[in-house]
């Protein structure tokens, strides 16, 4: 007599507690959902986490509080005020600073 057939879904090992740590946190910094079902494989979820990781992140288009401070050191200089749009775009902030560096 042969063994019952086992099926995939119970064979399934549940995903570990840093396995699933870890996958919360990429998809908090991500920004993305992380499906219920795919916390219950361990497998499933590695897969997850590998495709998460080769995935560019998605970048905070504010600029750094380095770039604020150079503009606004810059501005003291010059005597004038950084545009107020610059403090919402890091790339209007980069052009700005490049336009008014003291040379």
């Amino acid at each position: 007599m042969s063994a019952p057939a086992i099926s995939e879904s119970q064979t399934a090992l549940p995903a570990t507690a840093k396995q699933l740590a870890y996958a919360r946190k990429l998809a908090e910094q991500q920004n993305v959902v992380l499906p219920w079902e795919i916390q219950q494989d361990r497998q499933a979820l590695s897969q997850w986490i590998d495709t998460q990781r080769t995935t560019p992140r998605v970048h905070d288009t504010r600029p750094s509080s380095k770039q604020v401070a150079f503009a606004e050191r810059i501005a003291r200089i010059k005597r004038s005020a950084v545009p107020d749009e610059c403090f919402r775009d890091r790339n209007l902030m980069s052009r700005w600073i490049d336009s008014n560096k003291p040379r």
